[in-house]
């Protein structure tokens, strides 16, 4: 094997929370070696991606300190300043109103191959080693730290490798990390739509018995849909001719926004919940999708991968202004710990949500409306579920 001098760090996975990682990483002064097996598509206006997130306020910041937030919003990042969720079988409903707050928008709608096109376009300037196309074969560590063999034949020698190759992880199989897993029976359906009214820079939920129905704010007269399904009425909903989908859509809908007609393509994802039982093995570190895969209806996922990186970032910054070691096993326990918490409680919480409000059981339908209602009365409350969405501390 050829060998590659050694690095603090290595990264697995070229997707959102890898690339940022290597960049907060050699940001915090850290030589880093990010590992992809393919280089990704560059972004074009003209062909959005169906994959969109619903981006925070702190993980905004945390790109911006990174240098790569200006050019995102510069493409295309379409801020809502209001979130109005209501359950289909009537009673209150729970909106969220930047003006409330004091900011001039809650978040942001960005597309995954802009945000992937941005980030990669910074690790030349940051001097993070990049190996791709590159793939994952086999993983040796000591106390010392690990050794990574590449199908290139490269080996690449670092104090820590951090998985962030997403929810099928190789680093973290080799690791042997145990894993837990629960299939929803549904899928996202994805697609962008026209729609005969403004969506008003607002991100719209409806709770349905099938699960939620979103409609993001994405350009001027266009939103992108998140549709959970059960497995069977999600295949479905793919086959059907457009009229029909566009029909049933607005219905669901129950017509906020006038008359649907579709923009793109039909795509669906199969939900799950998926937990790691330990972030850390040894010198092996795993955040990101690799750590966590929770349910879509709060908009989350991503959001919680960028906090594991801003978290990271920050306990390597404390190592090294007291000149400590950034790997030292008891500093990866205490963020383990921290992120560990933080995400499994996330993933149950939308977990919960998500059985009350895609069922049809009568006494639930009863309360479920009434009680949105009543959290939209009590503004307190609302402060703070927005302000834990956001990643923002109290007021």
């Amino acid at each position: 094997m050829s060998r590659r001098g050694g690095v603090d760090v290595a990264v697995t996975g070229g997707g959102v929370v890898g690339v940022a990682c290597a960049l907060a990483l050699a940001e915090a002064g850290l030589s880093v070696a990010l590992i992809e097996g393919r280089a990704p598509p560059h972004w074009q206006a003209a062909r959005p991606d169906l994959r969109v997130y619903a981006f925070a306020a702190d993980n905004a910041a945390l790109l911006d300190r990174l240098g790569v937030w200006p050019q995102i919003r510069a493409a295309r990042a379409q801020p809502y300043r209001r979130m109005r969720v209501w359950d289909a079988a009537g009673g209150g409903e729970l909106t969220f109103d930047a003006d409330a707050f004091g900011r001039e928008q809650l978040g942001w709608i960005v597309e995954n191959d802009l945000l992937v096109d941005r980030l990669w376009a910074a690790l030349p300037g940051a001097g993070v080693q990049l190996h791709c196309p590159a793939r994952l074969e086999a993983l040796e560590q000591d106390e010392r730290g690990v050794r990574l063999r590449l199908d290139d034949g490269t080996r690449v020698d670092a104090a820590l490798a951090i998985a962030a190759d997403g929810a099928e992880s190789t680093l973290r199989t080799l690791a042997g990390m145990p894993v837990t897993r629960q299939d929803y029976g549904q899928r996202g359906l994805v697609a962008f739509v026209h729609t005969t009214q403004p969506h008003q820079d607002t991100a719209w939920q409806r709770f349905l018995t099938t699960g939620p129905l979103a409609f993001l704010p994405f350009t001027e007269g266009r939103s992108s849909i998140v549709w959970t399904l059960p497995d069977a009425e999600a295949a479905r909903l793919l086959e059907v001719d457009e009229a029909t989908f566009e029909r049933e859509l607005a219905n669901a809908f129950a017509g906020r926004l006038g008359e649907v007609r579709l923009a793109s393509p039909r795509a669906a994802f199969p939900l799950r919940r998926q937990l790691v039982g330990q972030y850390v093995a040894g010198r092996v570190l795993a955040l990101g999708d690799a750590a966590h895969v929770v349910h879509p209806l709060a908009g989350q996922g991503v959001n919680l991968g960028l906090r594991d990186v801003a978290a990271l970032q920050a306990m390597v910054l404390d190592a090294r202004q007291r000149r400590a070691d950034f790997a030292a096993p008891h500093r990866l326990r205490r963020w383990a710990r921290t992120r560990r918490s933080e995400n499994t409680v996330a993933a149950y919480s939308f977990d919960a949500i998500n059985q009350v409000f895609s069922n049809d059981e009568m006494h639930l339908t009863l309360a479920r409306g009434f009680a949105l209602g009543a959290a939209g009365r009590l503004p307190p409350l609302v402060d703070l579920l927005w302000r834990r969405a956001a990643g923002i501390g109290p007021g």
